[in-house]
């Protein structure tokens, strides 16, 4: 059996009076990529801010790591090892890289040898280091973003959508990096919806639409039936180049 890092069960979140998640219920193994898929509205980045606490759930229990975390604060489920990559980066755009990236350190100091692997990762990094981060291009932004989240050694990762918007080579970029970090056994939890990317990356993959997981299972099987992905989305996932 699987060692489960994470889990959801019966994960309801309401947005105002909307009812987002209804139900959700996931398993992320320890290591690995687990990817989240579904069309949009379907409520993958609700269940990425409801782990990290930005939204309380209002039913259901969330455990990380064998203690439970729904209802904490998102600074205490962050000091506990779970770091999030928003869609919209949250980068401080009026700050330098550099600036940026002291910032995201909880101690206040880098471990020059993990910010070293880091600028071989992603190397604008290094090379606008001291340029504001607000003058970066869209690529160079997100990869900052997710540089910003593995400056300390983290448990999971959360990433919502690192693709989107982002040139061909950018994305290529980017899955590299993300299976370098994968090969680090930290876990990532992605949201993604360019399906090359997500069948490159993930080890297990589940399914969301209307706010309640309709499948789960191994990225190889999903990425090998053509029918289960037709019933799944309503289309082939084949067509996310």
């Amino acid at each position: 059996m699987a060692d489960i890092l994470l889990r959801l069960a019966g994960v309801h979140t309401h947005i105002g009076p909307y009812h987002i998640l209804q139900g959700v219920d996931l398993e992320v193994p320890r290591g690995g990529v687990s990817v989240l898929l579904g069309r949009n509205g379907a409520g993958k980045s609700t269940t990425l801010r409801s782990i990290m606490g930005l939204w309380t759930p209002s039913a259901g229990e969330i455990h990380f790591d064998g203690t439970r975390i729904d209802g904490q604060p998102t600074p205490a489920i962050s000091r506990a090892g779970i770091a999030y990559v928003p869609e919209n980066m949250g980068i401080f755009a009026d700050l330098t890289v550099g600036e940026n990236m002291t910032l995201a350190a909880a101690s206040g100091t880098m471990d020059p040898q993990r910010l070293s692997w880091i600028k071989e990762l992603f190397p604008p990094i290094a090379t606008f280091w001291d340029r504001p981060a607000g003058t970066l291009s869209g690529g160079q932004k997100q990869m900052l973003s997710v540089s910003r989240a593995i400056i300390e050694p983290r448990k999971l990762i959360l990433i919502d959508e690192p693709s989107k918007g982002l040139a061909p080579a950018i994305i290529r970029a980017m899955t590299d990096a993300l299976r370098q970090l994968k090969e680090t056994e930290t876990t990532i939890l992605l949201v993604e919806q360019n399906f090359q990317m997500a069948k490159s990356l993930g080890d297990t993959v589940a399914v969301m639409d209307d706010g309640r997981i309709v499948h789960a299972g191994t990225m190889a099987e999903l990425a090998a039936d053509n029918g289960l992905q037709e019933r799944l989305m309503g289309l082939s996932l084949e067509v996310h180049q």
